[in-house]
């Protein structure tokens, strides 16, 4: 059974678009059980990276009021797909496709958190404070390579109250997109595993979406996960866009990397599906026993079934309390 960190397929749906990834169909064939499904408000001004080295500015912040109302037809658009939402680890089954809701960037939760419970009792159970962009509780990393995710200010009055309340909630706090202060505040403040659900090793390709060694022994020490990411920018040592050139090798390297620097207990995937160019040679869900049998060649079945769903079911029993 494999449990995902992060796929885009409601955005994709939302938009009208045909899926590149995540073929539903197939899921079964494949073991996907789902994972993490984003509802995720798009910019309208994002720059995309060219060839390395670049940087990227932040997109404009999208306030509330807008952002809110795309988030209800989001949530509208995830609701009609035929899969399970979760609200407890054990709704994740074999032969079964799960969602949990997760907000990718909390714009569309208010700043004084009056719509937050609301938005608990219909199932939401994971939020990223930003995706790279500022918004009232954080700021985001600029994409940009190679550089450091410590590109700004940390966590807003409001930012540490949502941490707070998630805490309180048993609301999953994801850290992938906030730049490294903001990072280290969700640390100081939060009672729960830290998690970034779709986020690589620095170390391996020194973009600033990807995690510092301290900030890996940081998610290490709180029991948390990183959900090693697909996008092949953020996998390969010269950052470049190359989806045929770019082997499923890459993402074994940095779960590798990952599990030695804090442990099997610490790693995940987390695709980024629909919201990122993978390896070709993946080619989506379909594609996911390829990478399977690469892990399996350096794993053995315990530590397999850990890579592939048990560490995101022990950390999502801890937090969903």
């Amino acid at each position: 059974m494999i449990i995902d960190g992060h796929n885009d397929l409601v955005l994709a749906r939302w938009r009208g678009e045909e899926p590149r990834h995540v073929d539903l169909a197939a899921a079964a064939d494949a073991d996907f059980a789902g994972g993490f499904f984003a509802l995720y408000v798009p910019s309208t001004d994002t720059g995309l990276p060219g060839a390395p080295p670049y940087d990227v500015a932040l997109p404009r912040p999208v306030p509330y009021d807008e952002a809110a109302p795309v988030a209800e037809e989001l949530f509208e658009t995830l609701c009609a797909l035929p899969v399970r939402r979760a609200a407890s680890a054990d709704d994740f089954a074999a032969g079964e496709v799960t969602a949990i809701v997760h907000m990718e960037g909390a714009e569309p939760i208010a700043p004084d958190l009056s719509n937050l419970e609301r938005w608990h009792e219909r199932g939401l159970r994971s939020i990223g404070l930003v995706w790279s962009r500022p918004n009232a509780f954080a700021e985001g990393v600029p994409f940009r390579f190679p550089a450091s995710p410590d590109t700004g200010p940390g966590l807003t009055d409001a930012g540490r109250a949502l941490v707070t309340a998630c805490n309180e909630l048993g609301i999953l706090i994801d850290l992938s997109h906030l730049n490294e202060r903001g990072f280290w505040d969700v640390a100081e403040v939060s009672r729960a595993p830290l998690v970034a659900t779709h986020s690589n090793a620095h170390a391996l390709c020194p973009s600033t979406r990807n995690l510092t060694d301290a900030q890996l022994d940081a998610i290490g020490a709180s029991h948390g996960i990183v959900g090693v990411n697909f996008a092949v920018s953020f996998l390969r040592e010269d950052g470049e866009y190359l989806p045929e050139e770019t082997g499923i090798d890459e993402i074994v390297r940095h779960v590798d990397y990952i599990a030695q620097r804090i442990g099997i207990d610490h790693v995940g995937l987390g695709s980024d599906f629909d919201g990122a160019g993978v390896p070709h040679e993946l080619d989506g869900v379909k594609g996911l026993p390829k990478l399977v049998d690469a892990l399996r060649e350096r794993y053995d079945d315990e530590a397999l079934a850990k890579i592939t769903h048990e560490n995101w079911l022990r950390v999502l029993r801890a937090t969903w309390h």
